[in-house]
């Protein structure tokens, strides 16, 4: 998804320089971004960046200082009552009652929400489907592991149909096989046009997840873009690693003269020889590759194709890796 100006019509969130102050502390500091619908953008970085403060403001849960949000056209306040009711929000901490079964949570949300009567029966029927809960639906929270809970307050934000829907680490303290149903939870739902806000402070959720990433670190969003779009801001390239039979030497010269390719070396090991190329797109490097290959009488057994992550973005613009 391409970037887009803060503020762009039709944008179902628009923060404009967000700031939160504790005594002499700003914990978030000047705060802009957009998201539309259909997309997630991911808010990265470290606990104690300012991701969760910044996501109370949106949800209307924290008076700003300084700064707006606009939630499809409807401006946020801890009183703006249509603005909220637009929000899904899923906080850190699972919000359920231990002693009611999933069901009888999700009903009782669902009144909250103000739904009652058989759309409110209909869209717990749904929401526990949508979680993978329904064979689960009138067993006691208490009973139910980590990743489930977290699955049901998941769903318990998605009961009155949310525009924007806003997750606080919904993966931390979960089990492996929990993780990726949330995550592809959270892809079928921006696939279906919803437009999310995630906070994370693991790499590999915001590179799979989001379409967009906000790189926060001590309250300042430091960076901003499309995976692509902060690596290459960096100049990093894309490593190419390929096995093959034959010569070698004559497949790294001809690739050596191919366009974009910035550098080439050949090791041998095991009876198979390796040639690493930096590049500055891998991917679209490969049918040239591959060319080049059959021109110098090589075969090509295996590439794989190494790309510059967002752990190389933040160790560049912080200085360090991501703290926990």
């Amino acid at each position: 998804m391409a970037t887009r100006p803060p503020g762009t019509r039709g944008d179902v969130l628009r923060v404009r320089d967000l700031t939160k102050r504790f005594g002499d502390r700003v914990a978030v500091d000047s705060v802009s971004f957009h998201v539309a619908p259909g997309e997630t953008y991911g808010l990265l970085g470290p606990n104690g960046a300012g991701k969760t403060t910044a996501i109370r403001m949106v949800c209307g849960l924290a008076r700003p200082d300084a700064g707006e949000v606009v939630i499809a056209g409807e401006r946020v306040s801890r009183s703006a009552v249509r603005a909220k009711a637009l929000v899904g929000y899923v906080p850190q901490e699972v919000a359920l009652y231990p002693d009611l079964s999933a069901r009888e949570n999700l009903n009782f949300f669902g009144r909250l929400y103000r739904l009652g009567g058989k759309p409110l029966r209909r869209r717990v029927d749904e929401v526990l489907e949508l979680t993978g809960l329904a064979d689960r639906a009138g067993e006691r929270v208490e009973s139910f592991s980590g990743g489930m809970r977290r699955r049901l307050n998941i769903g318990a934000a998605l009961l009155h149909q949310p525009t924007l829907l806003v997750l606080d680490e919904p993966t931390v303290g979960v089990d492996p096989q929990s993780r990726h149903a949330i995550m592809d939870s959270v892809r079928a739902f921006g696939a279906a046009g919803m437009a999310i806000l995630y906070t994370t402070h693991y790499m590999e959720e915001a590179e799979r997840l989001c379409d967009r990433v906000g790189i926060i670190d001590h309250g300042k969003l430091i960076a901003e873009g499309t995976r692509r779009e902060l690596v290459s801001r960096l100049g990093e390239r894309d490593r190419v690693a390929l096995t093959v039979d034959g010569d070698a030497t004559a497949f790294a010269a001809e690739c050596g003269r191919l366009p974009g390719v910035a550098a080439v070396d050949t090791t041998t090991e095991a009876g198979h020889s390796q040639v690493s190329l930096v590049v500055s797109q891998g991917r679209s490097a490969l049918p040239a590759l591959l060319e080049a290959a059959e021109r110098s009488g090589a075969t090509v057994r295996s590439a794989e194709v190494i790309e510059p992550d967002l752990e190389a973005v933040f160790l560049h613009l912080t200085g360090t890796a991501l703290r926990e």
